[in-house]
């Protein structure tokens, strides 16, 4: 399994996961510049195995906001994302979301994409909004989204499995709280340990 893919998917949340607190209708919607803030931090921790116990992954993730030349960015490891790049709507006909999330809702996401190692692969899954509600992680205490994707990743290099991946999104930190995913014989979970703002 290319655990690429893992942080490619991650990656795409994080980019295009981010949304306002629900309005008065119940709705979420995706955010504007406004909504973030010089300094403010997310902090995850993760951790991959395999069904017969291999870990394939397991540290930390960090996320601030910092001031670019151009304006406001996110820090994403060892590179600085224009935050204008992160809150642009995603015009594509399977996204990962569709916007105003809601519970009930459901849609198609596909994705294609290509590893640092000229890797070519996509994802291809149902996704539904079951629940919104209070979630508890080591970060706290979240309204939060409970989100189910099932399908399928391949590769080019004949890679073929079955996935199911629960997010939990919370709206008051902008992005994901906890993620639990199972792809084939691979298990991966990340949960938001740190949140901040400045005072």
């Amino acid at each position: 399994m290319n655990i690429k893919i893992q942080f490619l998917t991650l990656l795409s949340f994080v980019l295009l996961g981010a949304c306002d607190s629900p309005n008065k209708s119940g709705n979420t919607q995706q955010p504007t510049l406004a909504d973030y803030q010089v300094g403010e931090k997310w902090v995850w921790k993760y951790k991959g195995v395999t069904t017969t116990g291999e870990v394939r992954s397991d540290g930390t993730d960090t996320r601030m906001i910092v001031r670019m030349n151009e304006g406001l960015g996110m820090t994403i490891g060892n590179d600085t994302i224009p935050l204008t790049d992160i809150v642009k709507p995603d015009e594509s006909e399977t996204p990962k979301y569709d916007w105003p999330l809601k519970v009930g809702k459901k849609w198609r996401y596909e994705n294609n994409w290509t590893s640092q190692d000229g890797t070519t692969g996509s994802q291809s899954q149902n996704a539904e909004v079951l629940s919104y509600q209070e979630e508890t992680v080591e970060a706290g205490t979240f309204m939060a989204y409970t989100i189910k994707y099932t399908g399928k990743t391949t590769n080019s290099r004949g890679y073929n499995a079955e996935e199911e991946e629960v997010w939990l999104y919370a709206p008051a930190v902008k992005t994901f709280i906890k993620l639990t995913q199972s792809q084939g014989d691979f298990l991966y979970a990340e949960e938001l340990i740190e949140y901040s703002i400045p005072n």
